[in-house]
């Protein structure tokens, strides 16, 4: 080979290199059958498996639990099909921080993607982290050890056990596995979601079948009154939490193969299939323990094993819910960095949360935040805590998101839309009016908890402010 020649190639391949370290821009991967997988990966999850002792505790009637599950569950399949058509309309990365400051500016877009970074993905990460430790330990029957706090006036601050420890260390493994790449953290997605699917179906169809349960638990009159007070739409907070996720396709759609198709179809077939999910195993939970029994039960699918199937055999079935939990772990890490690279392209974040890694293609630096920040969380707050302060604060977020999209319907018709709401405007106005129903009683209820809330959104306006300061270097 001649010395010229050499020389040329050898320069194609610094070109090369560079042009790939140098390119921050996503790629067009994912299928709708993957997308599918991950809007249902990000639902089931941490609230299925923990939150309904927490809502017969509130509600203490069965059939009055299920019904909202059910209401909970219409509420997100409403708000799917008007993602659905804001997903068409704006086919990016970042999901409601695109939406929102297409409809009311860059400021409340800025405070969605906050919100996201803060209670959207690091607090529910931090949630299913802690509860992948809890049913881990609780399945290999290991002693969780000395536990160390810090308090402050009586209230603990920092607390740190085993379970923390195993919860910060799976947190740190599965970031590592979506920095790697796309197609690996895809398709370690996809065993996991259906693995978990198919643990779910077994475990409906032996529960009813084999399982030692009683019809007689549903045997409880439906309390109607109680539809209507603030308990119900208090746990309607911790079913808003389990839902939470129905729009996970929205926040790929810088990714997704066909967009204007694959999202609202993604977004509609994955609810739908939750929704019928979450009324089935809530039915065996029933089946399988009376109200007391249930009431504030943290690991409820594994007692419900314990219950239908003796301490051997519910051994297994424990140990499949700690796998399946990796699931909505894992759906959350490789979605919400997607966010905060879009706030960051838009010069309302650090420049280096933009970046993308020229090898890995992967936003590298917004999953290591976001990582950093849930492990945060794991020390500092409790899990039932943290479920009312993800479902109140992201009802807000969801709430006006959709009314953007009537604003954007009156402001901007002209803009291309393959897809519209069906239903519309009934189905828009009744997922607003079913989340200012949930956010007036948390705020009346669970005031504390809901000026947590309100407090982040605070916060974020006033770093949204110093974004927008021209002489600020926001590079870091």
């Amino acid at each position: 080979m001649s010395p010229t020649r050499l020389i040329l190639q050898r320069q194609k391949r610094k070109n090369t290199l560079k042009n790939n370290l140098n390119n921050n821009e996503l790629k067009r991967e994912i299928g709708l059958f993957s997308i599918t997988i991950l809007v249902i990966a990000n639902m089931v999850g941490t609230g299925i498996f923990t939150t309904s002792g927490f809502i017969i505790q509130e509600l203490g009637n069965p059939q009055t639990m299920l019904i909202c599950w059910l209401v909970g569950g219409v509420f997100a399949l409403c708000g799917a099909l008007c993602y659905g058509e804001l997903g068409t309309m704006f086919p990016k990365a970042g999901g409601e921080y695109v939406f929102l400051r297409e409809s009311f500016g860059k400021c409340m877009g800025f405070l969605s993607g906050w919100i996201s970074l803060i209670v959207g993905f690091s607090a529910p990460i931090a949630a299913a982290a802690i509860a992948f430790a809890t049913y881990f330990f609780r399945t290999f029957s290991l002693p969780n050890g000395p536990e160390l706090t810090l308090a402050f006036l009586g209230v603990t601050i920092v607390s740190l056990s085993s379970k923390g420890l195993l919860a910060m260390a799976i947190i740190i493994v599965f970031s590592l596995i979506h920095y790697h790449s796309l197609l690996m953290g895809t398709r370690v997605q996809n065993a996991l979601t259906l693995f978990k699917i198919g643990l779910i179906v077994t475990f409906i169809i032996t529960g009813l079948c084999w399982g030692n349960g009683s019809t007689g638990h549903f045997s409880c009159n439906l309390d109607i009154p109680t539809l209507f007070q603030g308990k119900f739409a208090v746990s309607l907070i911790f079913v808003s939490f389990s839902y939470s996720g129905w729009n996970a396709a929205a926040y790929l759609g810088g990714e997704i193969k066909r967009p204007s198709r694959n999202i609202p179809l993604a977004l509609f077939t994955g609810t739908f299939v939750v929704l019928c999910l979450y009324l089935l195993l809530n039915i065996i939970y029933v089946y399988a323990l009376d109200a007391k029994q249930m009431s504030g039960v943290l690991e409820v699918g594994a007692k419900s094993a314990v219950f239908l199937f003796g301490g051997h055999l519910s051994r297994y079935f424990s140990g499949g819910i700690t796998i399946a939990l990796l699931s909505v772990l894992s759906a959350m890490i490789m979605t919400g960095p997607r966010v905060y690279y879009a706030m960051a392209k838009d010069g309302v974040f650090f420049e280096l949360f933009g970046k993308v890694n020229g090898l890995r293609r992967t936003p590298a630096y917004s999953i290591f935040l976001q990582a950093d920040i849930a492990i945060l969380m794991v020390i500092t707050a409790s899990f039932d805590k943290l479920l009312i302060y993800i479902g109140f604060t992201l009802s807000l977020c969801a709430m006006l998101t959709v009314a953007g999209m009537m604003v954007l319907r009156k402001r901007q018709p002209e803009l291309k839309r393959s897809y519209k709401t069906l239903g519309y405007p009934v189905t828009p106005l009744l997922f607003i009016l079913g989340n200012l129903w949930i956010i007036y009683f948390s705020i009346k209820n669970k005031p504390i908890t809901s000026l947590f809330g309100l407090g982040t959104i605070g916060f974020g306006l006033l770093v949204y402010l110093y974004f927008k300061n021209p002489r600020k270097d926001h590079e870091i």
